[in-house]
């Protein structure tokens, strides 16, 4: 007989959590954009026309010192032509100049917000000899220990080594429900800045003044310590490269030109010089970048480094852990199985006085299920209390009661009555120990319980000292609705998916054939997290992980995309190269697709300023050498007005298209999850030929109205 529960257990998503559906299609959008953005950050693309800063640009910088000749030869020599030329080179520079500033303006500006968090504190230190002591917070080393009560903010980033407190970290998280943060555990780490709400706690400081959680983030978020990533380095070389290239091949069409009859106005030549390079790419190619770590930002993910938001894009495998991640935090009690002779009602009552001293989630949940089906109190009485608890640990397996004399509840049971429940196993050979022997129906019972993805928790009572089995409680974990979904999404990426946990393998197969994962790892350890990242990065794979504690630290060191929990041990927050600081490990599906979007983003931008180029030949060429070669001219396909109105065309339309992809540059190419081979045609489709396509009409259009300018129509 069994007496189960068809209510689905009462769980509550955290703040953050994405609990599937609808909301879970196409999580990924764009950055948000305004075209005020473009004003406020006029001044520092301006400030940015600095030679020092265009150096680390060779493309922009070669576009620079075209500005400069063309303006020292339109004023050597002027005309409209020069002046109209030389004044849309130097709107190219700074329309470059422009992407980036909006790119870090978004950032200063939460930066901002994070500074009002820091503010001077009075830390009260504990001295060695035990006093306590009131200096400034910036005063405090490493390792030093101060005591924060309710109302106080806590001075300094540091793990809470004693007692346990309601913290308001809304300025860090921007979650306006408190937090709990306690000593020995995983949730003890307390940032500088926040405010204690409720009790006393004593931290110990981990971090040196300047070197705080809020100065890193300060930092990140402005972009000034982003540093670019292999695969931005590698594409500035190349357009470092075709630079060079069509710099050799425009200088060499002066001697051509004067071997043909026709010396060559070499303002014309710089036009063409800098509407052959690759601009586009190469004004857009930071501000791509920056506008990757602030997504990041605005979800709450701190990234250490744009290596790791790059890394993140071409993820091979993911390992996550089961219990909050694929799972709720916590199972709950679903069903009691009452062993054969047991009423349901025997059972019901032995489990709730077993698990009263149980402090677990699981625990909890047992009372609450016995009170809601059995109608069973949820607090001790009085009698109860007098008996002597059990407390739940991780040595013995169990919890329980131990009742002296008579029975409390007034029942047939003789004196020195031992209610035992926990792990069927430690139960178990509790129960053997003293006498008793489990049913075989018991023993069925669990193994089906635990290959069903439950976990089954054994009840005992022992009476005269003989003990028997009472029967079968369930637990059951309750996987996030849409996470088959989200998990077939990273399939379709090529992402292979491990599920983590301590479980058993029969427990750990149900739940990973439920949630939809590619392979489980079960009864895991650190040392086997650790070997598992290292056999894949062997392989040749990225890889990337979430952790909290400092258990969890090695492996998030190791992997190529370590998300750590703002919740979690210190240890943690350094190994990982990013924080989220809503400590939501399925955000680490979000973080994998905003690194994709990144690639994808600065490959679609990349694909479309070469295929730009293209059409610039048929502008810029046919009116170069038309007076040579007046065959050329059928190669004038938009019919442009005049040599010099199709350079001007060319030039302008030059500049404006690096406005026109700002907001795309910052709100990334909308991603979703496909092939790489389907991405690549979709890429090529749209931004490959659309960059042939759009100059062309654009520079025709432009040319309507330059024709109409005197001097150059």
């Amino acid at each position: 007989m069994s007496v189960k529960t068809t209510e689905r257990p009462d769980v509550t998503p955290r703040s953050g959590e994405d609990v599937g559906g609808e909301h879970n299609q196409h999580r990924v959008q764009g950055g948000i954009f305004s075209p005020k953005q473009l004003l406020t950050a006029l001044p520092g693309a301006v400030r940015k026309l600095d030679p020092r800063h265009l150096a680390r640009n060779p493309v922009m910088f070669v576009v620079l010192i075209g500005s400069v000749i063309t303006t020292v030869m339109a004023i050597a020599d002027p005309s409209v032509f020069s002046w109209v030329v030389a004044a849309w080179l130097w709107f190219t520079v700074l329309f470059a100049n422009l992407a980036e500033s909006v790119a870090e303006g978004r950032g200063k500006a939460q930066a901002a917000s994070l500074r009002k968090v820091k503010q001077d504190t009075t830390a009260h230190r504990i001295t060695a000899g035990g006093a306590i002591e009131s200096i400034p917070g910036a005063d405090l080393v490493v390792g030093d220990r101060v005591v924060v009560v309710a109302g106080e903010v806590i001075p300094g980033d540091g793990d809470v080594v004693e007692g346990i407190a309601s913290v308001d970290e809304s300025a860090i998280t921007g979650e306006s429900a408190p937090v709990v943060r306690e000593s020995g555990g995983d949730r003890c780490a307390v940032t500088g800045g926040t405010i204690v709400l409720s009790d006393r706690i004593v931290v110990e400081i981990t971090a040196a003044p300047g070197h705080s959680f809020v100065d890193r983030m300060i930092a990140l978020v402005e972009g000034a310590a982003r540093q670019k990533t292999p695969n931005e380095i590698a594409l500035n070389i190349l357009l470092a490269s075709l630079t060079i290239i069509f710099m050799l091949a425009v200088v060499a069409i002066g001697p051509m030109g004067m071997y043909a009859g026709q010396e060559q106005d070499p303002i014309k030549l710089i036009a063409l010089l800098v509407c052959l390079i690759p601009t586009t790419i190469g004004a857009l190619l930071s501000a791509i970048g920056i506008a990757g770590m602030d997504r990041l930002v605005q979800r709450n993910v701190l990234a250490m480094s744009g290596r790791a938001v790059e890394a993140a894009g071409d993820i091979d495998t993911l390992l996550m852990d089961k219990t909050g991640t694929i799972t709720y935090g916590n199972r709950r009690a679903t069903a009691l199985y009452p062993a054969p002779g047991v009423t349901a009602g025997e059972l019901a009552e032995a489990a709730r006085l077993s698990s009263l001293a149980d402090g677990t989630p699981e625990g909890r949940s047992i009372v609450e299920l016995c009170a809601r089906d059995f109608g069973l109190a949820a607090e001790p009485a009085e009698a109860e209390k007098a008996a002597e608890f059990v407390p739940f640990t991780a040595q013995t397996r169990m919890s329980g009661l131990d009742i002296a004399g008579e029975r409390s509840d007034g029942g047939s049971g003789t004196g020195g009555e031992l209610i035992r429940k926990g792990a069927s196993d430690a139960v178990l050979t509790w129960v053997r120990t003293l006498g008793g022997i489990a049913a075989p129906a018991v023993t069925d019972t669990v193994n089906e319980i635990a290959q069903g993805g439950g976990t089954p928790l054994v009840v005992a009572v022992a009476e005269a000292g003989r003990a028997r089995v009472l029967g079968v409680i369930q637990l059951s974990d309750v996987v996030k609705p849409g996470m088959a979904e989200r998990f077939a999404e990273l399939r379709a990426m090529g992402i292979r998916t491990v599920m983590i946990t301590g479980d058993n393998p029969l427990t750990a197969k149900a739940i990973a054939a439920e949630a939809g994962v590619d392979d489980f790892m079960a009864e895991a350890t650190p040392e086997d997290k650790l070997e598992l990242i290292r056999k894949e990065q062997r392989g040749g794979r990225l890889v990337a992980m979430t952790g909290d504690g400092t258990n969890d630290a090695p492996a998030l060191a190791q992997a190529d995309v370590g998300v750590a929990m703002n919740t979690g041990t210190s240890a943690a927050k350094e190994a990982g190269n990013m924080v989220d600081l809503d400590s939501d490990p399925t955000k680490l599906i979000e973080v994998v697709e905003i690194g994709k979007q990144l690639l994808i983003t600065r490959g679609a931008l990349t694909t479309f300023s070469l295929a730009n180029d293209l059409a610039k030949y048929f502008a810029i060429l046919p009116a170069l050498f038309s007076g040579i070669y007046p065959q050329l001219d059928t190669l004038n396909i938009m019919r442009l007005a005049t040599p010099q109105s199709a350079i001007v065309s060319a030039v302008i339309f030059n500049a404006l298209v690096i406005v026109a992809l700002i907001p795309l540059a910052l709100r990334g190419v909308r991603y979703r999850p496909s092939s790489a081979s389907q991405l690549l045609g979709r890429n090529l489709l749209i931004y490959g030929l659309g960059g042939v396509i759009t100059p062309f009409i654009g520079i025709w259009l432009i040319d309507l109205v330059v024709r109409l300018i005197p001097g150059i129509g």
